[in-house]
This record gives C-alpha cells, structure tokens and sequence, in this order.
C-alpha cells in the first residue's frame, strides 16, 4: 500500500502510516529498530533497495532523507515536505516513509525525523553517499546509536578513511569494514592452524581507491604488531592477501572476486567461497551490532600513512604457492631502528647505497 502526502506534516504522515497498517490487517508494531537513510535523489532507489532487503532480518521503519536543492531564491525561502508512505509488500518487512524536502525545512531535517522515530527502539543513520566528516556531530547522525557510512562512494576514500580517524565517535563504523570481516575471518582461521607461529610481515593486494584494502592491512598490522603494506592489483575489489611467517607464507588468492585459495606450506591449497557481497548484505551485518566496534576504531586509528604509499604488485607465481620473497628494509625497519640509523647518519656519513635504504625506512 502506498500513499502520497505533499505539503504535509510529521503528524499527518503519523495518521498516514496508523491508517495504512490498519488497512493491511496489521495494526501491531514488530520492528525493531528505526534506519534513517540519508542520500539524494539519484541514490534513493538503490538504497532503498538494499534497506527492503535488509529488512527481512531485522524489521524497521526505513525513513528516507532526501534534501531536494531548489534553484531559485523564492523558491528556497519556502519551506515544503512532501511524504511517500509505503506499509506491506511494498516497504519490504515494515515501513518505509520518504521524506522530500524542499526550501529552509532542509536545514531542520532533525525536526522533521524526530517525532516519526519508533518510541523506545535504537535507530541507526546511514549514508550511502556524501557522508559528513564528523557523522557524530551531524544533526541527524546525533539521532543515532550507530552511523553508517561508506567510503568506498567518496572522491578519494583513503584520505576520507583519515578523517574518518580524526572525528570517530564510539557508534561510526564503515560499510568499507563490513566488506573485509570473511577475509578476517578466513585469516584468522588459517592462523589458528598453525599454532606458535610468528607473522612477521603481511601484503594486502586490491584495487585501488578501494579503502578495504586500507583497512585489512591496519587491521593485520594493528593486531600482530607487524608491518603491514598495501599493494595495488587490477581488482575486482581486494585479490590478495600474504602473511610472511617463520614457517613460510601463507597466501589467501582471490583473482575473481569469487572463490579463493587459501595456500599454506605443509598442507593442500584449499579453495574457499569469497564472493564480494552486495550492500543488502553489507547493511544486514552492520545491523546486528548496535554497541561500538572497538575492533574497527582500533584499525582505523592506526592510521594510513603507517601503510607507506601503494607499490605495484608482483607478479604472482604459478600455483599461488612460490617461498617467501625479501621484504624491503622499509617493511623489515622498526621505529627505534629508524631513529637509531638517523642519529647514525648524523655522526658518520653513510655509502650511497645504505644512505637510499634509509631514505626508504624512514617514509
């Protein structure tokens, strides 16, 4: 069932959602939580979309935020909302409200969400597109437990995943996140097999402006205390990831961006599913958890420029399964080595060849 409200108000939309519940037969609410999804005409259909989707896991009122830019001064003076109501079949599992609005109501979108929020249930703000630097701060993220946003849609996602760093407040997290959690477990998996071994570098090999990449090889890094490098491969999404050990190398492959192989020495390569998921899948994940991802705010805190800059990969060898290459000095060079090779370099000067190698460590 659908109806069209313009001009309208968050008490006739109230009415509008009561009537249309009683309509279908189904006057009680078992939603769960409120999703406030906030984006712009030409994303609203595929966010829509993914929500609908998403709902058949967790039941909610979807409450879509479109701000419709007006062109001219007289125009932008008057205030407008237009509502789409949507309950039953057509608003997957529980409601859907579409919110338009127009002139100087835009800068008080809060005000118009507000009241049609489901009393005593968590709400969760997510932004497809165009997310703000601080979504804790922003006046409908402020409405939420959890914020969602997604880096992967901005301009250039690892300075957004920087900024991303700087302004997190406990309840962000990232779809770019959601996409990397079956490569963490299929790694951590791998090492739970091989019990006493010490990782002593890794590779995360994907496409560029791809932040997943970003945030697998700070999330390695992160949890084994290791250097961890960001390497750059035609795609589709993250293709590779190397962990270099005292036992050898343990490789998991996935040239497709559908099935992988997970290669270690001593055992058989395994091939295992690793099909890069749609953003329904993605937003059911980040659906399951409303308290603070302290895992994620870790990683994302280590920062990018602790990667280094992006190299190209190497080729890979036949069979995915070649020995442990030489890491670069760069890779192998801790942080009190670097300073003891600088406070060196000042007492004695070094042979051109050494004086490159620590140009290299210290970047």
């Amino acid at each position: 069932m659908k109806m069209d409200l313009t001009d309208t108000t968050a008490s006739k939309i109230n009415n509008a959602l009561v009537q249309g519940r009683r309509a279908i037969g189904t006057p009680a609410i078992g939603m769960v939580l409120t999703l406030v999804i906030v984006t712009d005409e030409e994303h609203a259909y595929d966010a829509l979309k993914a929500a609908n989707e998403a709902s058949r896991e967790h039941p909610s009122r979807k409450l879509v935020v479109i701000k419709r830019v007006s062109r001219s001064p007289r125009d932008r003076a008057q205030a407008r909302l237009d509502a789409e109501v949507r309950v039953g079949t057509s608003a997957g599992t529980g409601e859907t409200v579409v919110l338009r609005l127009y002139g100087e109501v835009i800068d008080h979108a809060q005000s118009v969400v507000l009241p049609l929020l489901l009393p005593d249930a968590p709400v969760v703000v997510w932004w497809p597109v165009a997310s703000p630097i601080d979504p804790a701060k922003d006046p409908l993220g402020a409405l939420g437990q959890r914020r969602v946003t997604d880096t992967y849609a901005a301009e250039d996602p690892v300075t957004e995943l920087a900024a991303r760093a700087a302004s997190y407040t406990p309840g962000d997290t990232d779809l770019a996140w959601a996409r990397i959690t079956p490569w963490r477990s299929m790694l951590a998996a791998a090492l739970d097999q091989q019990p006493g071994i010490e990782v002593t570098s890794a590779e995360v090999e994907g496409e560029a402006y791809n932040p997943s990449g970003e945030l697998l090889a700070m999330w390695l890094a992160d949890r084994l205390g290791i250097t961890a490098r960001r390497t750059v491969s035609e795609g589709p999404g993250l293709t590779a990831v190397r962990l270099e050990t005292t036992s050898g190398v343990i490789t998991l492959d996935r040239p497709d961006g559908s099935l992988a192989t997970l290669s270690m020495r001593g055992q058989p390569d395994r091939a295992v599913a690793l099909k890069r998921r749609d953003t329904a899948e993605l937003l059911a994940e980040e659906l399951r958890r409303l308290d603070p991802d302290d895992i994620y705010e870790s990683a994302l805190k280590y920062g990018v420029e602790r990667l280094g800059e992006p190299v190209p990969a190497a080729p890979a060898a036949a069979g995915g399964s070649a020995g442990p290459a030489p890491a670069p000095e760069a890779a192998e060079a801790t942080e009190p080595a670097k300073a003891e090779a600088a406070e060196a370099a000042e007492d004695k000067p070094a042979p051109a060849k050494k004086s490159s190698g620590k140009k290299a460590a210290s970047k």
